[in-house]
């Protein structure tokens, strides 16, 4: 078993299972708005592209701390994230190419509220990393501990919720709008992926509070930040979700399969009482992302 714990800790220490769940959640979302898939050109665009954006925050670990397994692991294997960086960028630059070659001129004609949508998630996404001011200070979203759960739910829901259909429409020369439906969707899953950073930043409570990085749970404690953060947070997530149905005329099998991740999502929240291991928190939080997307996919397909 020792092969099956080492490739684990390579698919989600190596952040290639963000990509998968980035593919999963963008097509969740398009077959829920009812818009046909994207080319394989933009789902391996969109993989390549979140895995090297998550693995840069590590590929520059230069010291040891023992009790950051994930570090650890990135010094003992620096080498093969470096090709990986690497073979992925160039996959990037290629899947650009060939989606590009054929919508440029349509994206040369955009309205200004379909540029906007096109460019804010990956400026904020910069942000968030950190960038020069005129002032020669450093802005960094990144250190701003009760904001960052946000801003990574803003940018994970505009990628996995416009961006799918913000290119189809390029893609096949249609105006995009933005609609009830698609805001409803968009919510949802910003509420869904902010909680779930907060419940990760309950992991880095001692390293956060020693930085005085002034994350929820170093504020208020664990449980407030349970009680009165994480919780209202996934009603206000699955409220919108109901919205949804309710315009929608959805059938109750499908708001029952879909009531499935958020029912995941409190129950590990209350597990979150006992520390857990680095893993557990990849394997497990994380999961609830393709969790939902599996849930989102099969309710409207299949019924």
């Amino acid at each position: 078993m020792a092969w099956l714990k080492s490739l684990l800790r390579f698919i989600f220490f190596g952040n290639y299972f963000y990509g998968i769940c980035t593919v999963a959640l963008s097509i969740e979302a398009s077959v829920q708005q009812l818009y046909s898939l994207n080319t394989y050109w933009y789902y391996i665009l969109l993989f390549a592209a979140s895995t090297v954006y998550y693995t840069k925050a590590y590929i520059g670990v230069t010291t040891t701390d023992k009790h950051n397994k994930r570090s650890v692991w990135y010094l003992d294997h620096k080498q093969l994230m470096i090709w990986s960086q690497l073979f992925l960028t160039f996959i990037i630059i290629i899947a650009t190419l060939f989606i590009f070659k054929d919508v440029w001129k349509q994206i040369l004609h955009l309205q200004w509220i379909e540029y906007l949508l096109l460019l804010i998630f990956p400026f904020v996404a910069v942000l968030y990393y950190g960038i020069e001011s005129f002032h020669s200070e450093k802005i960094n979203l990144r250190n701003n501990g009760w904001l960052k759960p946000f801003i990574i739910g803003f940018v994970w829901g505009g990628t996995v919720t416009i961006y799918p259909i913000l290119f189809h429409c390029i893609e096949y020369n249609e105006p995009y709008g933005i609609t009830l439906f698609g805001t409803l969707l968009f919510i949802k899953n910003f509420m869904f992926i902010t909680v779930l950073c907060i419940m990760f930043d309950i992991k880095d409570y001692a390293a956060d509070y020693n930085q005085q990085l002034k994350t929820f749970v170093v504020r208020v404690g664990l449980r407030k930040t349970i009680f009165y953060i994480i919780l209202p947070l996934c009603a206000i997530g699955f409220g919108t979700f109901l919205i949804f149905t309710i315009v929608r005329h959805i059938s109750p099998i499908r708001i029952i399969i879909n009531a499935i991740p958020f029912i995941l999502l409190i129950t590990v929240a209350y597990s979150m009482h006992r520390r857990k291991s680095i893993l557990y928190y990849l394997a497990i939080i994380d999961g609830l992302m393709l969790v939902k997307a599996i849930c989102g996919i099969v309710s409207f397909t299949i019924f």
